[in-house]
């Protein structure tokens, strides 16, 4: 299974957000939309993201309101990405290696989607139950 499986199950849908908003602003539209994260952009280029993880750091690191904070202050530059051709165990390793829970999909620097940990287990899962099922039927054929 491919990246771009999972995308054309789920949807290319990204929400974005721009650095200079507020951390407020992010959190409400997250909470609005009932995601974990954003990707931060600067017109079409991106820039980071934004989970829920970055933004809990920030609050405890800063004495400030979220009124106040900026997205840039809270997300993370270093963008780990995944090509809607590269593999969901790809995924899945990079998710675990580097530690986060979110990968921007992304061709040509082009921002194509986004995949989060629960879509690489519900995919994941999906295959598990297909080659359970195929195992059944043929024990069961050849009874």
């Amino acid at each position: 299974m491919t990246i771009q499986s999972i995308l054309r199950k789920k949807g290319s849908a990204v929400e974005r957000i721009g650095p200079t908003a507020s951390l407020k602003a992010a959190i409400d539209r997250m909470r609005a939309k009932n995601i974990s994260a954003l990707v931060v952009a600067q017109g079409d280029a991106v820039v980071g993201i934004i989970a829920e993880r970055d933004i809990l750091q920030a609050l405890s690191q800063h004495t400030k309101s979220p009124d106040v904070l900026q997205v840039e202050d809270a997300m993370s530059q270093a963008l780990i990405t995944v090509a809607p051709e590269d593999s969901v165990r790809h995924a899945m390793s990079l998710m675990t290696r580097c530690r986060v829970r979110h990968l921007p999909v992304m061709r040509d620097g082009v921002l194509l989607g986004i995949v989060s940990i629960g879509d690489v287990v519900k995919d994941r899962l999906e295959d598990l139950e297909a080659e359970a099922n195929v195992l059944r039927d043929v024990y069961i054929a050849a009874r």
